[in-house]
């Protein structure tokens, strides 16, 4: 039976011959991250965030908004008209409307109409914020996206609302329809800032060089 260190030194004193442990080596000594890895995770974030962007939007304004007219007598869902509308169209619209339908567009805003602008907004944020070293400019063009956001979402609350009273409120009316103008105004808005971001960040490396 082998004896213990301590049994070792007890019976041979400083002669005893003590073995040495060693603590194992660190599989992964080094965290550094380089700054191509870095930028690299960073694209391939932002290609996914675009392309989500891109079918969620083709999914809520070019195919089951427009699908929803079917159950409208051919009439457009407030979202999708960009000048905006008066009482007298959402009367029209809430009298070919039934509750099913209605209810069919509350579901919609409820999922795609949330997440759309939700992740458009994160994808925005981060397109100008991975280009944009400046931090007055930065936040200047991060407040389109973070507006559209903010306006979509009480968009949508305030259509629900509308389609929702028995006859059209004018001042519902007026709420819905300046939002959603001013939604589809903070979207264009929002895809120049990330665009005017590309072109400063391809700049970059020339001012360096």
């Amino acid at each position: 039976m082998a004896k213990t260190p301590a049994q070792r030194i007890k019976k041979h004193g400083s002669r005893a011959a003590v073995p040495q442990h060693h603590l194992p080596p660190v599989v992964n000594p080094t965290t550094a991250r380089t700054p191509q890895k870095a930028q690299s995770n960073g694209n391939l974030l932002l290609i996914a965030g675009v392309v989500a962007s891109l079918f969620l939007f083709w999914y809520l304004h070019l195919l089951t908004l427009d699908q929803l007219r079917q159950l409208s007598g051919g009439l457009a869902m407030p979202d999708s008209l960009i000048g905006g509308f008066d009482p007298a169209y959402i009367g029209t619209l809430q009298a070919a409307m039934d509750a099913d339908a209605r209810g069919q567009l509350n579901y919609l805003h409820k999922t795609a109409g949330t997440l759309f602008p939700l992740i458009f907004g994160f994808t925005w944020l981060l397109l100008i914020g991975t280009n944009v070293a400046r931090k007055a400019l930065r936040w200047a063009l991060w407040a389109f996206p973070l507006l559209f956001v903010v306006v979509r979402l009480w968009a949508n609350v305030a259509i629900d609302g509308m389609l929702a009273a028995e006859t059209p409120d004018a001042g519902q009316v007026a709420l819905a329809s300046g939002l959603t103008v001013a939604g589809w105004v903070l979207l264009v808005l929002s895809l120049l800032a990330g665009a005017a971001a590309v072109i400063l960040g391809t700049r970059k490396p020339k001012a360096a060089s």
